[in-house]
């Protein structure tokens, strides 16, 4: 599992951890079932301590992505989002397009940054 930390990102570390796990969880690279490394040895390898990890945990539990067994470890429960609806998911699509269109990007150049992105995020397949 490979995770990354932005020093320049404003937000929290444990909350960019969990958006990277998220991002495995839909990608398809951690799948149902599949049990998280100790909370321990993620924080050792990003140089963060375990509380940062552990928050990241519970906030990813809280959403409904992962299960904590106590003595077990962490597993993932879910990759599907099942109580939002598609005006909800849209929403923040929505928010970064609107972005995107204020910083002044023609509809064409946005267009191609949201290709650029799907084939990053899904690799080929998009």
């Amino acid at each position: 599992m490979y995770i990354t930390i932005d020093e320049a990102d404003r937000r929290p570390v444990y909350r960019q951890i969990a958006e990277e796990i998220k991002t495995l969880i839909a990608r398809g690279e951690l799948e149902e079932g599949v049990a998280l490394p100790p909370v321990r040895q993620i924080a050792s390898d990003l140089g963060v301590n375990l509380n940062t990890i552990a928050a990241a945990y519970r906030e990813l539990q809280k959403q409904g992505f992962v299960r904590v067994r106590h003595g077990a470890g962490a597993f993932v429960a879910a990759r599907q989002l099942s109580q939002q609806s598609e005006a909800e998911l849209r929403k923040p699509l929505r928010a970064s397009l609107t972005h995107l269109a204020l910083a002044g990007l023609p509809r064409s150049e946005i267009l191609a940054i949201v290709n650029e992105e799907l084939q990053q995020f899904f690799g080929r397949r998009a």
